[in-house]
């Protein structure tokens, strides 16, 4: 039997008190119909069709062509909404989902029970059902004597028995399709809104004797639906638990998962630690056998296997095989850190490369910058990339030395195995192998170093630097 979906997302959303639509909210860092879209993506053999009224041309750019689009130019009701796709679905699947954009935390699976229990169910719908204590004003569900839905008995117009029914309905549908689209425009219009409404549809077809299934959902949060800013934190807290439960089993230790916001595209090896107060967001990609954190933020960034960031801001950025970075640092856009290089406290990198086994101490700044493999950069260094007009480049040549409280003013370039003297402003090229000091800088040898120069060179090139 082919099965088609129908997503209803043409409401305002007022209580959310937004200009923006309440379905691109978004949830774990992505808008809330996305999720919608993909919870019926598996289980349907047609595109699914999106419903859109408020806002529909900022759905449409959200959302792109992966759906087909119907426009409800009126809000008249869910059933109202479901009339507008009928000549798109009709004749094309033999069942019809029906869900909806504010119900982000619908998994597929439950949606694949409902759909299979309507192939077995002789009657022309089955509804998802919830079994909870608290009503959040969802309607009662009233069964016979057989267990089979005769009636959906709203909040407000229900009797102090119906009000003690602890089975609600979700709002969540799987028709027959040829009933579903004979009877669609049968549904009377409720006052005083005037509106039509799905839920009469089950009233229909209990009149005509035919059987209403129900599935309760094993998860009661599933059934979640957001209205406001409250309803979306809720929201946010179920799926938070779900990705870091979901990371945690496949690996991933958290030492609190209580204060780590991981976003629903974030990836990470087994074997990495995530310390407390950490927040992944965006497309970032993590290693194996990473150390993140505390107290870091790492956004749209791919961040290699035995890397460790502590208490830093790593963003748009690649770090290396077994780099590190923080305290306390800032790696920005373009940053790269190659294999085994290190950024120390407070520094700050943007748009440069700092290359393998490169040490950069603290309190330092890179921009727009290339740094050789082995290099050493000592504390207080700044790369002067910006004259005020425009941006130009730094190099700095493998195992160079840049003593501590370095300027180097671009665009400029710093031969391999050079060293600038504590403190100097460097303002022209400075040669392989040369020593450079002084206000602006220059060369006291070229091609050579005194014995002094060449013990802090091996000092260097050892690992060691005294910042």
């Amino acid at each position: 039997m082919r099965t088609g979906a129908v997503i209803l997302a043409a409401g305002q959303g007022t209580r959310m008190r937004s200009d923006l639509p309440k379905v691109l909210h978004p949830l774990a860092g992505r808008p809330m119909v996305l999720y919608a879209i993909d919870a019926v993506r598996s289980l349907t053999d047609l595109p699914p069709v999106l419903v859109v009224g408020h806002g529909a041309e900022a759905v449409r750019q959200t959302v792109g062509e992966s759906v087909v689009y119907v426009e409800q130019r009126e809000q008249k009701g869910t059933g109202h909404a479901v009339l507008q796709t009928r000549e798109t679905l009709r004749d094309r699947a033999d069942l019809v989902l029906i869900t909806y954009a504010d119900m982000p935390l619908l998994r597929p699976e439950t949606l694949r029970r409902l759909v299979d229990r309507q192939r077995e169910n002789t009657g022309p719908l089955t509804l998802l059902t919830l079994i909870a204590d608290d009503p959040r004003g969802f309607g009662r569900v009233v069964r016979d004597e057989d267990g089979g839905i005769v009636a959906i008995v709203e909040e407000a117009t229900a009797t102090p028995e119906q009000l003690a029914i602890r089975e609600l309905n979700a709002g969540v549908y799987c028709f027959d399709a040829e009933w579903l689209w004979s009877h669609v425009d049968r549904i009377p219009l409720s006052m005083p809104k005037q509106e039509y409404y799905l839920t009469d549809l089950i009233g229909m077809a209990a009149a005509e004797g035919l059987r209403v299934e129900g599935v309760p959902a094993e998860d009661p949060t599933e059934a979640l639906g957001i209205n406001t800013r409250v309803h979306l934190a809720e929201a946010e807290a179920i799926l938070r638990r779900r990705i870091n439960r979901h990371w945690m089993e496949a690996g991933v230790t958290m030492i609190d998962p209580e204060t780590t916001y991981i976003e629903a595209e974030v990836q990470i090896g087994r074997d990495t630690t995530i310390w407390p107060n950490t927040i992944l967001r965006g497309e970032t990609v993590i290693g194996e056998r990473c150390q993140i954190g505390p107290n870091s933020l790492v956004e749209d960034s791919t961040i290699g296997d035995e890397c460790r960031v502590l208490a830093s801001v790593v963003e748009g950025a690649v770090m290396e095989r077994g780099s590190d970075v923080g305290p306390f640092s800032h790696l920005r856009p373009g940053a790269r850190i190659c294999t085994g290089a290190h950024v120390g406290n407070f520094g700050e990198i943007k748009n440069a490369t700092l290359g393998p086994g490169a040490k950069m101490g603290h309190f330092s700044y890179l921009g727009d910058a290339e740094v050789g493999a082995g290099a050493n950069i000592g504390a207080g260094t700044i790369t002067c990339n910006y004259d005020g007009r425009q941006k130009h480049r730094t190099e700095i040549g493998e195992k160079a030395f840049i003593g501590s409280g370095t300027m180097l003013v671009a665009p400029v370039r710093i031969g391999k195995e050079a060293v600038i003297g504590a403190g100097a402003v460097v303002t022209r090229d400075i040669p392989d192998g040369a020593l450079a000091y002084g206000v602006p800088a220059r060369v006291k040898k070229q091609g050579t170093r005194d014995k002094k120069q060449e013990a802090g060179s091996r000092e260097q090139e050892t690992g060691g630097h005294k910042q």
